[in-house]
């Protein structure tokens, strides 16, 4: 007999079939007769925003009392003094400077609804960009091939069965890395639109509608009623919500870009109530190899969209803001010492950025050493003295109530650092 888990890993997914735009007419007519307010009971929801390219951590939070940098970026390194014709940095704690240029985040981390993690990075010494965002995707960063992703296997250890194919979602063109699996999980690329992709398990991305059809019709009727509805009126709920009209609360104004759009949309998603716990996006253009910039230019741009798009999002949460916990992740840091072309080459540790209310905000985690050559990761490097899965497992065990590390993160017997309360 096909169970209630089983139907919605094999049936619930297939039908957001690569290729297929919209919903396949017969499942519109299914879904067609449902009522839909008020399906899911509200639960917690995890935020991930993956930053692709490797962000410079030491220019979004510069240690600026660190004369070793100072001298290893002479046209790159900013300052907290106030008074040059440069804007200065956001002296958070006497230490460490926050990028002009995110000072939106300067309130909640006042707040303390906002913690900084630094020196973060992956103990595998890998400058590749796929490789790095393989393993810190799939959470086994010593291992090629792991089937699944480190957020599918957060999903299937919620405590209970998804009752909705939407209860991992990601804002992306298709799935990444950090949901394969055999655990409920679906891309959406645009909400308006509703072109869905799925591959939750990698071998079955080109089933057809065709597919979950023959599976509906193969389907008990019991079966169907115990699981069938909740999808159907997920589903439903897209329809016939007006996503291109969507007014933010608080007034809240999301950057029109594409980090903006993506945590609109989730925002959207999130108060539509179609069971969402777990949601990831993305956003590129880290890779400052040439004319990274100071107060201005590319990386300037690029931390401004990151912490405008976020703080429109955390606006737009109002009532939600006590369920939502927002945290980004990047592959690897920058060097610390700039390179010929105004900008910085791959190196390793980086810094990431954690918003919500059990946050232990407010500080500055992690370890920095002074940034002399004896000091850096093959003379180079800002060193990673801080294992991303102390933080990732930290975040998702206290905000998600996931008490299973082995399961999450296989092969790590590392400790957490005390980021979240």
């Amino acid at each position: 007999m096909t169970s209630r888990r089983g139907f919605i890993k094999g049936g619930g997914l297939a039908l957001f079939g690569i290729g297929i735009g919209g919903i396949p007419g017969f499942l519109a007519e299914a879904v067609a007769g449902t009522q839909s307010p008020g399906l899911f009971k509200r639960k917690k929801i995890m935020v991930c925003i993956f930053q692709r390219g490797a962000m410079d951590g030491l220019m979004a939070v510069t240690p600026f009392t660190d004369e070793y940098l100072k001298a290893a970026r002479p046209t790159l390194f900013m300052s907290a003094a106030k008074g040059s014709s440069e804007k200065p940095l956001i002296d958070l704690d006497g230490k460490f400077g926050l990028h002009p240029s995110m000072s939106a985040f300067e309130p909640m981390f006042r707040d303390k609804r906002m913690a900084i993690v630094h020196g973060i990075g992956s103990p595998n010494n890998t400058r590749s960009h796929f490789d790095a965002q393989d393993y810190m995707e799939s959470g086994t960063p010593f291992k090629k091939g792991t089937d699944s992703g480190w957020l599918n296997r957060a999903v299937g250890l919620l405590g209970h069965e998804a009752a909705t194919p939407f209860q991992g979602i990601s804002l992306t063109t298709s799935l990444p890395r950090s949901f394969y699996g055999d655990n409920a999980a679906v891309a959406i690329n645009n909400l308006q639109d509703f072109n869905l992709q799925m591959k939750g398990n990698p071998a079955s991305v080109n089933m057809a509608a065709k597919s979950f059809e023959d599976l509906y019709d193969q389907t008990s009727s019991n079966l169907l009623k115990e699981t069938g509805k909740e999808s159907f009126d997920a589903i439903k709920m897209l329809q016939k919500t007006d996503i291109k009209n969507y007014k933010p609360s608080n007034n809240a104004v999301y950057p029109n870009t594409a980090l903006g759009n993506s945590l609109k949309q989730i925002a959207q998603l999130i108060k539509m109530d179609v069971g969402l716990e777990v949601a990831f996006t993305e956003s590129g253009g880290w890779d400052t190899h040439f004319n990274q910039g100071k107060e201005t230019g590319i990386f300037a741009r690029n931390v401004n969209d990151l912490s405008e798009s976020m703080m429109a999002f955390w606006t737009d949460m109002e009532t939600f803001q006590d369920d939502v916990t927002v945290m980004t992740m990047t592959e690897f840091g920058r060097t610390v010492r700039q390179n010929g072309n105004g900008g910085t080459d791959h190196g390793r540790a980086s810094c990431n950025f954690i918003l919500g209310a059990g946050v232990n905000g407010g500080r500055v985690h992690g370890t920095i050493n002074p940034l002399s050559v004896e000091n850096l990761e093959d003379g180079r490097d800002l060193a990673v003295t801080t294992d991303f899965r102390s933080v990732f497992s930290e975040v998702a065990d206290k905000h998600l109530g996931i008490h299973n590390d082995k399961v999450l993160f296989p092969e790590w017997t590392s400790k957490t650092i005390g980021v979240m309360t």
